[in-house]
């Protein structure tokens, strides 16, 4: 396979460089990790896989060796349960919680299941609402299986029977008054979303749950949930938009900007238990592109919080990005690691992802273990930039920052782009890392054997433009490329020990879990579940699931025999095609369940997914800066210059040999015209209002195009 060099060499370091040098897309060992043993208190389960995350402090780590390198390739299907029959009308973002020898999980269409973990039977399963949302993870502890409802309710259930014991309403408008609003106007690809959900997976710690919720997208002021285990009651609500005379508020510098302020906690947190502190990251501000009505750095949005974990009391803070308009939440399920630092044992905690590096921060101050800079960038005032964003001094980007022509980084033809912090206002810019780029919601994982933290990445960028009073007009360009891969790096260095790349995005759920048997697994869009050496990243055994895999795969032990544990599911975002499904799958030496029959691979590059309409039905015409109307097979509506839509039809199957005619009609008020991308098969030109222009497509497959004057006006060619 060729090499496709994501990263320069500068700012890797010697062990980065080697990386990048290895051959036919697989890491080198660059050098050996030292152990970095860890406390006992983080919670580290020696047969189970207690909580989302691992552990306490979101390691995603098994010390259970009996599957290891030397023997993985025996592993096969032990068994395989379709938890909803089949349905693949929905995606599956929830991972397995093992207690027990039982397995615990939740699916999209709200249903919880306990499952025996060494037979696949359904031991219960309780249906707990109607409202279809993506579902994380639940929580168990002693006698309750914990979780939350698309209808905004969190359940406790007898752990035995899956029966209600309590369930609790939160996000209710009583909390707040008037401040939960419907959405602004001009967020048109956020409408029909409930303004604001419970997310997350639950997590659970001497007597409370800790519970997230997302909305950041319909303007939403954000919250964070510590409720009585026992009883379902709130104990402590921490508002992540701080209000009148609390800290922070001073940092909303647009009167009342801060009710509608967004930085929602919608990945769970991490918890010391001896420190007793919540760590939680917060998301962006409101409005999510559109700065210019909220001046200041807008805390707690593209924050860490250090919470205390009794009474909801803020500790301490970082904040990633300063006033974010571009989406760079960096949320995540910060990992705590104890390492050695300078000769010194610190306390840490891992924090960043979509910016493209990782912060290494003391859990117990919260200051930078690894030097932070603030650094000048971009500015626009109308968006009320800030002038510097911090950046860590030691130590290389994990990700390209910077847009690539020469691969999956390159951005669409005719927008103005741009890397990092670009800053923009009106016109269309595509931005990378983009927002759906960096290392996104993957959970990483920290090997205490090696002392590396290694996570999945994505290679994706974003295209942003405020012409809308805030919206987002192309938050993915159509036709843009994208991909991924895996890179290790070691915290006490900040450097970049080894990476791997891949064809696909792997930020979106795609965890990563180690074991103390030298594995790492991680699911891919594809179906595939890859185990791998953790030294290196070298596949040592793939299985196809049949559905993508955006959640955690786990390990768990039961009657002395160690299993793999995987819902595989499929995923909405950014592989809006990803096949789905309801598989829950376990694996075991020696097991002989066959693979599943590989589903249709998703796209590769951001696909219209509208139905296509016949070349021959419209005389193999495409009008140009006009929507189409399915209803009576024809263009209607007045000319546009911002719809993603705008070509009429926007997806037109024609047979190779086809002459097709591009079309500005003579009632335009301004020129048009299409180009192919990034396969240049055709391009018209400038056409004035009444021109037209022809070419013949002889060789089969697709072709994207779009305006080179309003270059959101995306349409597809399909050559047959």
């Amino acid at each position: 396979m060729k090499r496709r060099h994501f990263l320069g060499s500068a700012g890797l370091g010697a062990a980065g460089v080697m990386a990048l040098a290895a051959t036919k897309g697989e890491a080198a060992v660059s050098q050996v990790g030292k152990a970095q043993p860890q406390p006992a208190s983080l919670g580290i389960a020696a047969k189970d896989y207690p909580k989302v995350g691992g552990n306490l402090a979101n390691q995603n780590h098994s010390v259970l060796s009996r599957i290891n390198r030397d023997n993985v390739g025996r592993l096969g299907g032990a068994w395989h349960v379709s938890l909803e029959g089949g349905d693949t009308s929905k995606n599956q973002q929830s991972s397995i919680v093992a207690v027990d020898g039982v397995l615990y999980v939740q699916t999209t269409q709200q249903n919880v299941f306990a499952v025996d973990g060494k037979t696949g039977a359904t031991l219960w399963k309780t249906n707990v609402g109607k409202r279809t949302t993506n579902m994380r993870g639940v929580a168990v502890a002693g006698d309750k299986v914990f979780t939350t409802s698309g209808d905004n309710f969190v359940y406790a259930l007898d752990r035995k029977t899956g029966k209600p014991v309590w369930k609790t309403p939160l996000l209710t408008p009583e909390e707040e008054g008037a401040n939960l609003v419907t959405t602004r106007p001009g967020d048109d690809l956020f409408k029909g979303l409930p303004d604001a959900t419970l997310a997350g997976a639950i997590v659970y710690w001497d007597g409370l749950i800790y519970v997230g919720m997302e909305g950041s997208t319909n303007g939403v002021r954000g919250r964070a949930y510590a409720l009585d285990a026992a009883t379902g009651k709130v104990v402590w609500t921490f508002w992540t938009v701080p209000g009148p005379g609390e800290y922070g508020h001073e940092s909303w510098e647009g009167g009342d900007a801060w009710k509608t302020g967004g930085a929602v906690p919608w990945i769970h947190p991490s918890i010391d238990p001896d420190l007793g502190l919540v760590y939680w990251t917060f998301g962006n501000p409101y409005s999510r592109t559109d700065g210019s009505a909220r001046p200041g750095n807008n805390l707690f949005a593209n924050c860490i919080v250090a919470i205390d974990a009794k009474t909801g009391k803020r500790r301490w803070h970082f904040q990633s990005v300063h006033h974010d308009i571009w989406d760079y939440d960096n949320v995540m399920a910060p990992p705590l690691v104890d390492i050695e630092v300078g000769g010194k044992l610190r306390k840490a905690v891992i924090y960043g992802s979509k910016v493209g590096h990782y912060f290494v921060l003391d859990r117990v101050t919260g200051e930078p273990i690894h030097t932070v800079e603030e650094r000048p960038v971009p500015q626009e005032p109308r968006q009320k930039t800030s002038p510097t964003q911090p950046f860590p001094k030691d130590g290389g980007a994990l990700v390209h920052q910077a847009p690539d022509y020469a691969n999956s980084t390159r951005p669409v033809p005719f927008y103005r782009a741009g890397g990092l912090f670009t800053a923009f206002w009106d016109r269309p810019t595509s931005i990378f890392p983009g927002a759906a780029g960096g290392m996104d919601w993957a959970y990483p994982s920290f090997n205490p054997d090696t002392g590396w933290i290694t996570v999945g990445y994505g290679l994706i960028s974003s295209s942003y433009t405020n012409v809308r009073g805030g919206g987002i007009n192309t938050s993915r360009p159509y036709g843009e490329a994208f991909s991924g891969g895996i890179v290790t790096f070691d915290p006490r260095t900040n450097q970049v020990v080894w990476r791997k790349e891949s064809e696909w995005a792997l930020a979106h759920g795609n965890n990563i879990v180690t074991t103390a048997g030298g594995l790492m697994m991680q699911g891919h869009p594809d179906g595939l579940l890859h185990v791998m050496d953790a030294r290196d990243g070298r596949t040592l055994w793939t299985f196809q699931t049949g559905a993508g895999v955006h959640t955690s795969p786990i390990t768990y032990e039961v009657d002395g025999e160690q299993y793999v544990a995987v819902l595989a599911g499929g995923q909405y975002y950014p592989y809006a095609d990803s096949p789905k499904g309801d598989h829950l799958w376990a694996f075991k030496l020696g097991g002989t369940l066959p693979p599943a029959k590989a589903p249709r691979a998703p796209a590769k590059r951001r696909d219209i997914l509208v139905a296509p309409v016949e070349g021959a039905a419209v005389q193999n015409r495409i009008v140009l800066g006009r929507q189409w109307d399915a209803k009576v097979n024809a263009s209607a509506g007045k000319e546009n210059f911002t719809a993603e839509n705008a070509m009429a039809p926007q997806v037109l199957r024609v047979p190779a040999g086809t002459t097709v005619t591009f079309l500005n009609p003579a009632d335009s008020t301004s020129a048009h015209g299409a180009a192919a991308f990034f396969d240049p098969v055709f391009d018209t030109g400038i056409l004035m209002p009444g021109q037209s222009s022809s070419h013949r497509l002889d060789s089969p497959g697709e072709y994207f195009f779009n305006d080179p004057l309003y270059p959101q006006n995306t349409g597809k060619i399909i050559v047959t």
